[in-house]
């Protein structure tokens, strides 16, 4: 299913305000849509006053933040983040506004969706001077995280993980990181859905990071815990994600494992995942809330739905003001390690009521 143009749009405006301006060519391939999809996107913002248009090139209206002055190369630090992960948008933002104030230059760099892929970035930067790496590698899977614990703590500069938690023990648990309460987060979805008297709840989630892996064993750990929750099922959000172990290969689409469960609540990883199950449970004849109560995981573009949903709302711009400070902790001086956790919010609107 396409992914909505609001949402999309949304993407364009944040990719342009985090750069400054960018390529029609350049978003259109990283969006994964035509170029003439993009201009007549671009042409709807620059309409509305959000962005200004040239020649094949767009520009935020967004003013210039401040840089402090770069005498040498090594004022800057690295930002490493996944290409295609609006999510991590505002974290950028919260960690670039603090290594300004801290007096340091953050060069973002953007790493390709291939496996291990961060690892020539980092090594390169760290090569040509930079003097610390703030990181969030995709790690679709867990092997892919394990994969790079070894060469990402042999790195000469400090680094510092955001939005991502490096599992107990490994040889990273001693690194520093800042993330959102996950498990805080889906705690607040399940103890609002049961508040309302769901007692069958669905997860569905994706299985393209971290967060999906959290956020799974999350609910199988709340849900089994909580008498009053009768029966609880997990699911793959969309039919291209991969299962992990604790996901049947079959899983079943959401809307089908719903009625078959006779679930009245469903919560949904991600925004856009959730969004396209409102529409599929409407086709279904299954009315949303009056039927089956939605709580999407993320709130990006949650609040953009016909009916806007019920949300768990990360700190994202927070997790990255938390992670540039710890980088800019260790650069002062010896520090000890810390791994900070940020709790997120629920946010309560049209797709929740109670039964």
């Amino acid at each position: 299913m396409r992914e909505p143009g609001e949402h999309r749009r949304q993407r364009i405006l944040a990719a342009v305000d985090r750069r400054g301006q960018a390529r029609v060519t350049d978003l259109a391939s990283e969006l994964d849509v035509s170029v003439v999809t993009v201009r007549r996107d671009v042409e709807e913002l620059a309409v509305a006053g959000k962005l200004a248009r040239g020649h094949g090139v767009v520009r935020s209206m967004l003013p210039s933040a401040p840089q402090p002055p770069v005498r040498a190369k090594e004022a800057a630090v690295a930002l490493v983040i996944p290409e295609r992960h609006a999510y991590l948008d505002e974290a950028v933002n919260g960690a670039r506004a603090a290594l300004a104030a801290g007096g340091m230059r953050a060069v973002l760099h953007i790493a390709p969706r291939v496996a291990g892929a961060e690892r020539p970035i980092a090594e390169r930067v760290v090569a040509e001077g930079a003097r610390g790496l703030l990181i969030a590698p995709r790690w679709r899977t867990a092997d892919d995280e394990v994969a790079d614990y070894q060469w990402l703590s042999e790195l000469p500069v400090p680094v510092v993980f955001m939005e991502r938690r490096p599992r107990a023990g490994s040889v990273l648990h001693a690194a520093d990181s800042a993330c959102t309460d996950h498990w805080y987060g889906m705690h607040l979805a399940i103890d609002h859905l049961a508040g309302l008297g769901h007692r069958r709840i669905v997860l569905a989630a994706r299985d393209d990071s971290p967060t999906a892996r959290t956020l799974r064993s999350a609910f199988v750990e709340i849900a089994a815990s909580r008498p009053e929750i009768e029966d609880w099922a997990v699911t793959l959000s969309a039919p291209d994600a991969r299962a992990d172990p604790d996901v049947p290969a079959a899983s079943p689409p959401v809307a089908e494992l719903i009625r078959s469960v006779g679930a009245t609540a469903a919560v949904m990883h991600s925004d856009v995942d959730a969004l396209m199950l409102v529409q599929q449970l409407d086709e279904a004849g299954i009315r949303v809330p009056a039927d089956c109560s939605v709580v999407a995981y993320d709130d990006v573009v949650a609040p953009l739905g016909v009916t806007p949903l019920t949300a768990v709302a990360p700190p994202k711009t927070e997790v990255g003001r938390a992670a540039a400070e710890l980088l800019l902790a260790r650069l002062a001086g010896p520090s000890r390690p810390r791994r900070v956790a940020v709790l997120p919010e629920l946010k309560v609107r049209g797709s929740t009521m109670s039964v």
